[in-house]
């Protein structure tokens, strides 16, 4: 199948584009979608929705090319890092969840101190008008912008008005009555519900990772496990989770561990990996894992046999939860 007009046909981190020029693109005007989109929630996906939308209606037959607009560092990282929350997601994960949604590029603009200063005046200008050439600009109804969040969105319908786009503001995707956000998905991991954090984010929470050298505990127990070195800020918290892991692209069904061994009176968090009816040397790959369902809590055991014994239960767990067969073995 073709890619729809103006998206790339492979590798979704080739369309990222860095505003570190502000000089016009040149070309069609797009409809730019505006956001942080920090794990690319529901309430992202709804934006990015009347973002197609708009660009099928204005086009006439011939679609814009719809432009997701964030933002590198995020902007609480240079106006009160203290602050600051931990990312979801890193900027090429970012790019290929919008891109699997149907956004043709992703613009990113580097803030800093300078930028944080702009009148929301000249935000409009320098960046929606002459770097992305907007034609409609999507955003959340509670959108800020601007030096001080002093720009709403009734300033970027007036600005729209004297700079030539037009203004589509929609209101929050709700979940049990509460707005969706990237604070209530990273609520919802710290506690560990993964199922939470999926209700929220429409679609699994995962991480990515390189499988290095733990201390071989696990393969000592005849259950071997992957030690993975987390690429991103966030984690679900401590306990044991049914899992798919990425590998080689195939997906395998997982039990993966975070926390921090008690059993053998650890002290550095780690997230280590069983990978079921898998049998390979993993050692340097890159690994993801989509979290399907937390199966209890981190515990400390009496011994080795004990947690040895409590694994393989959580092995039978998981294979329920993932909707496997039983193993032929003791354990897969």
């Amino acid at each position: 199948m073709a890619a729809p007009p103006g998206r790339p046909g492979s590798d979704p981190v080739s369309w990222i584009r860095r505003l570190t020029s502000l000089e016009p693109p040149g070309g069609v005007a797009p409809v730019v979608v505006v956001g942080n989109f920090d794990g690319v929630h529901r309430g992202h996906q709804a934006l990015v929705q009347a973002a197609l939308e708009e660009a099928a209606q204005v086009g006439h037959g011939h679609p814009l090319p719809v432009v997701a607009l964030t933002f590198d560092p995020h902007p609480a990282r240079v106006v009160c890092p203290e602050r600051a929350p931990a990312s979801l997601m890193s900027l090429d994960e970012k790019a290929r969840v919008l891109h699997d949604l149907g956004v043709s590029r992703l613009a990113v603009l580097p803030f800093s101190h300078d930028v944080s200063l702009w009148p929301a005046q000249v935000f409009a200008r320098r960046v929606l008008q002459n770097a992305l050439g907007a034609a409609v600009v999507v955003v959340g109804r509670h959108f800020r912008f601007g030096h001080g969040r002093a720009g709403d969105v009734r300033l970027l319908e007036s600005l729209g008005g004297e700079l030539g786009f037009k203004v589509r503001a929609l209101d929050p995707v709700l979940h049990e009555g509460t707005a969706v956000s990237s604070t209530r998905v990273r609520q919802a991991l710290a506690r560990g519900s993964v199922e939470g954090a999926r209700a929220l984010l429409g679609r699994r929470f995962s991480v990515v990772g390189e499988v290095v050298h733990g201390d071989g505990r696990g393969r000592r127990l005849g259950i071997p496990t992957a030690n993975l070195r987390i690429d991103g800020e966030t984690v679900p918290g401590r306990g044991v989770y049914a899992c798919w892991a990425g590998v080689a692209g195939r997906s395998q069904p997982a039990v993966v561990n975070i926390g921090c061994r008690p059993t053998f009176a650890g002290a550095e968090a780690s997230v280590e990996a069983h990978l079921l009816d898998f049998d390979a040397d993993l050692y340097g790959s890159s690994v993801s894992l989509e979290f399907e369902a937390r199966l209890r809590e981190e515990q400390a055991f009496p011994g080795p046999d004990a947690l040895a014994s409590q694994i393989r239960q959580d092995i039978v767990d998981a294979r329920g939860i993932l909707g496997l067969a039983p193993a032929a073995g003791p354990f897969g």
